[in-house]
């Protein structure tokens, strides 16, 4: 038996219809917990380490095809886009030409299924809160699911625990935020616990590729499919070279103890080695969170750990209701999917271009995936126009939510093609084919309005 709170903790998750395999795997956490663990990883630890680049590798064509005819795509699909304002699924966001996110990957496949004359399968990671509006938005695909297959699975759900007493939050004001996902390293006991790891095995898929939604720039590229099939690695993930906007973000590094490559998250990093997170020269590359793994070593290493794969543990430490400060404190235990590098022997790294990693977190992100730094081929693959990807800073205060965002660029957003940064300070509202031109910053202390055809042109040295 555990301690009364775990107990309480099993017992909801229990209750609420959580799978066996996803509360056991809880509880594993919850007993570090209790013993003190913080999941934290000093810099004494670790090295920095040193990897190939896909631009030296040399694939063959028909090592590439068959290894795209044995994937399966897998997309992370459990995230509302609260941070920018939004209730459901951020995928269904609109982003080029009407289409939303789910609309663009859904394209994607298809094209390389008719490409490579490859089943292909995608299948959607969703939350509970995700799955209804995604699979509605879907529904227009008819020929997206493959026979046999299903077109999502659900992550798991655990209990908000109490900071003080570890027991399970109650917050009757909403009840829906008693609960969070246990972080996307839950990926791994959500395909075992849902079965559909080995019932891709017994379809005869080899190889999956794992990436977030909001990242258009993760295809299941045939190149880099082909290059992990010969590889022979059990596992692997596409990095990119930091650069200042990562500073802050986790890197990979080799672990001294026993030479396995790991991934240090910001939350697993001590204060006293920040500094050495945030050096670019030492650590040098990032997650894309884009990653690799052969379904049969992922089956054996759950298999011989009875499903718990053991991935290091991510304390994080909030308020029940985020927005909400006076609010109780709880903890939230995470695992990071890319953390299971260290779990396999032989895992690889492998350097990919920035074009494999678009994230869109915040609206600056979201305003250079809309204009025209980017096209849209045939193949639904984004497409760098612009000499450089511009640095985007416009106020919080005016456009960190959506709906604001969207009223403050109501005919679509300007030209940045020619852009290398821009600053937008006050509560400014765009028209139609304002083009931005170098380096250009934008103050107001009302609310103004760009004429449409206005040519915004600031440093261009």
């Amino acid at each position: 038996m555990g301690s009364p709170a775990l107990e309480q903790a099993r017992e909801k998750m229990a209750a609420a219809g959580v799978d066996q395999v996803a509360i056991d795997t809880f509880a594993h956490y919850f007993r570090l917990i209790e013993h003190g663990e913080t999941g934290m990883m000093p810099e004494s630890a670790i090295e920095p380490v040193d990897i190939e680049s896909l631009d030296g590798v040399v694939v063959d064509d028909e090592t590439a095809a068959e290894a795209v005819r044995s994937t399966v795509v897998i997309k992370l699909n459990g995230g509302l886009g609260t941070s920018m304002g939004m209730d459901r699924a951020k995928s269904l966001l609109c982003v080029r030409r009407g289409l939303s996110f789910l609309d663009i990957i859904a394209r994607q496949v298809l094209h390389l299924r008719e490409q490579y004359g490859a089943p292909l399968p995608l299948i959607f990671m969703n939350s509970f809160r995700t799955s209804a509006d995604t699979m509605a938005a879907l529904a227009r695909y008819e020929d997206l699911a493959v026979e046999g297959l299903p077109l999502e699975f659900l992550q798991n759900k655990e209990p908000k625990l109490l900071l003080d007493s570890l027991a399970p939050v109650t917050f009757p004001d909403d009840p829906d935020l008693e609960w969070c996902p246990p972080g996307h390293g839950d990926l791994y006991t959500a395909l075992r616990g849902t079965g559909l790891l080995d019932l891709l095995i017994d379809r005869g898929y080899r190889y999956v590729f794992v990436s977030n939604s909001d990242n258009l720039g993760a295809v299941p590229d045939a190149r880099v499919a082909g290059w992990f099939a010969q590889s022979g690695a059990p596992f692997a993930i596409e990095a990119v070279r930091r650069t200042a906007s990562d500073r802050k973000g986790g890197h990979f590094a080799r672990r001294k103890a026993d030479g396995r490559i790991v991934l240090r998250e910001t939350a697993q990093t001590p204060d006293a080695d920040l500094e050495a997170l945030a050096d670019l020269d030492r650590h040098r590359y990032t997650s894309t969170n884009n990653l690799w793994f052969d379904l049969l070593a992922m089956k054996h290493a759950l298999d011989a750990r009875d499903g718990i794969l053991g991935l290091p543990m991510i304390r994080n430490v909030k308020n029940v209701d985020p927005s909400d400060a006076s609010t109780p404190k709880v903890v939230q235990i995470e695992t990071a999917m890319g953390a299971a590098i260290e779990v396999f022997e032989g895992s690889a790294l492998i350097e990919v271009g920035r074009d494999r990693f678009v994230p869109v977190k915040t609206t600056n992100d979201l305003l250079v995936l809309r204009s025209d730094v980017y096209a849209l081929g045939g193949d639904f693959v984004l497409d760098q126009q612009a000499p450089v990807i511009p640095f985007i800073d416009l106020d919080g205060e005016h456009y960190k939510l959506v709906g604001e965002f969207d009223k403050r660029f109501p005919e679509g957003a300007p030209s940045l093609a020619r852009a290398t940064s821009f600053t937008v300070d006050g509560d400014v509202t765009f028209g139609r084919d304002v083009q931005v031109v170098g380096a250009v910053e934008v103050e107001a202390e009302s609310a103004q309005r760009v004429e449409p055809g206005t040519v915004l042109a600031g440093d261009q040295g």
